[in-house]
């Protein structure tokens, strides 16, 4: 899972097409004719997009642009749909609010004890993920209370922590991205986000392709295919080559056999197998960081991933290769020697992370049982470990039948693509 993105690379660059992977549940929106690639599908006029323009337009505006600071454009969404939710029949937006999620599993709305079963880096994530959360509602309880005046209960009451963190997911699981210049009595925070009622009724799946955009000149969002779809086929959307990590911090769900799952290697993994007596090793991860390949390592369905691989070549350098470093980030084989002390490493590696994946399965299902958690929470994070397992054995499956290539007596010019043999 990438670190660093920002909310505009979170938020869903929205793709659609045919396919039958299936990663959310509960909606779905089947075509009723034979879509062709490039067809626009959907095309929502601007004054159907819930934008921070909505926002300032609304009675809530006038209060709104007194808050000092000014608020960013996310908390001035999220006040707006707190706002509107207890507004109730008086709401124009009521139709949109009833079909949203009464609640939500993101990781922000995952309980202590469940995070807790989470891989470390997404555990991690996902408590700093609610931590953000909590400090823009606590910094924000003063502007709360000057809507008063427009609320039938107390202002503490309507804007709780939970009706809070309810709108933030709405924004952070749903908006559409669409880049708008700062708008008077808001923060200068970029202002991407746009909620786009319909499009809700779409599930994901990762294989689908579609081009969705504002268009500037029909001033409405459209959304055509990039692949066709037969007629009463269900259409799908994609939020992006996301992982399976990714999409549970963000979204709250995990997709089934994804192509973009993958399983993460710690940093600290690399040296856990290698001699700790390796007197260039600090040399050896100063390059690794110098070429940004101390992150991002993974095993996928088809093995580890090239900077796994790579990152695991240079450290097992031998003191007499070592001056071939540079070789070895250009993708070269150094020594057959070399290429299978790196399998090894990796299959070990692989080996600890499926004994982890395992042992986590063993606790989530006896919590389960205890019933020490919600149930469905528990249902996502074991879905996860579980993908993850299968990632690991799959990856182990194919490491072993390279190493059994490299027992052979002779092993055939390019037999596999993890094998890097020149005989």
């Amino acid at each position: 899972m990438k670190k660093g993105r920002g909310r505009t690379s979170r938020i869903r660059r929205r793709k659609l097409g045919s396919s039958q992977s299936r990663g959310d549940t509960g909606r779905g929106l089947m075509s009723k004719t034979s879509l062709q690639e490039g067809q626009l599908i959907i095309s929502l006029p601007e004054s159907c997009l819930l934008t921070t323009d909505t926002v300032l337009r609304s009675r809530l505006g006038p209060y709104i642009a007194r808050w000092q600071p000014p608020p960013s454009p996310l908390l001035a969404l999220c006040t707006f749909l707190v706002a509107e939710r207890h507004a109730g029949d008086r709401s124009p937006w009521k139709p949109y609010l009833e079909v949203l999620p009464k609640a939500y599993t993101c990781a922000v709305c995952l309980e202590p004890d469940v995070v807790a079963l989470l891989p470390r880096p997404l555990a991690e994530a996902a408590r700093e993920q609610r931590m953000r959360v909590r400090e823009l509602f606590t910094s924000s309880r003063g502007c709360f209370s000057s809507l008063q005046p427009l609320l039938s209960a107390a202002a503490k009451s309507v804007f709780s922590y939970r009706a809070f963190r309810w709108a933030w997911c709405t924004v952070n699981t749903r908006a559409v991205y669409m880049a708008r210049g700062r708008r008077q009595g808001l923060s200068a925070e970029p202002d991407t986000c746009a909620l786009a009622p319909f499009l809700d009724l779409l599930n994901h799946s990762p294989a689908v392709q579609v081009d969705a955009a504002f268009n500037e000149e029909s001033r409405c969002y459209e959304v055509r295919t990039g692949s066709g779809c037969r007629r009463h086929q269900e259409v799908f959307i994609c939020y992006g080559a996301h992982d399976s990590r990714r999409l549970l911090l963000e979204y709250g769900f995990v997709p089934r056999a994804s192509p973009h799952a993958c399983v993460p290697v710690p940093p600290d993994m690399l040296v856990k197998y290698l001699p700790s007596a390796d007197k260039q090793m600090n040399k050896k991860i100063a390059i690794l960081k110098d070429h940004d390949l101390i992150e991002n390592l993974t095993f996928g369905w088809d093995g580890p991933s090239w900077r796994l691989l790579t990152a695991l070549r240079l450290l097992c350098l031998e003191p007499a290769e070592f001056l071939c470093w540079k070789k070895v980030l250009l993708g070269e084989i150094v020594s057959d020697v070399n290429e299978k002390k790196s399998l090894d490493i990796a299959q070990k590696i692989c080996c600890y992370l499926t004994e982890e994946a395992s042992a986590m399965l063993q606790k989530v299902s006896h919590m389960k049982e205890k019933e020490m958690a919600g149930t469905h929470q528990l249902t996502l994070v074991e879905t996860l470990w579980t993908e993850e397992l299968k990632i690991l054995r799959a990856s182990a499956e194919t490491m072993s039948s390279v190493q059994r290539l490299f027992a052979s007596p002779r092993c055939p010019a390019r037999c596999h693509p993890l094998c890097g043999c020149d005989t």
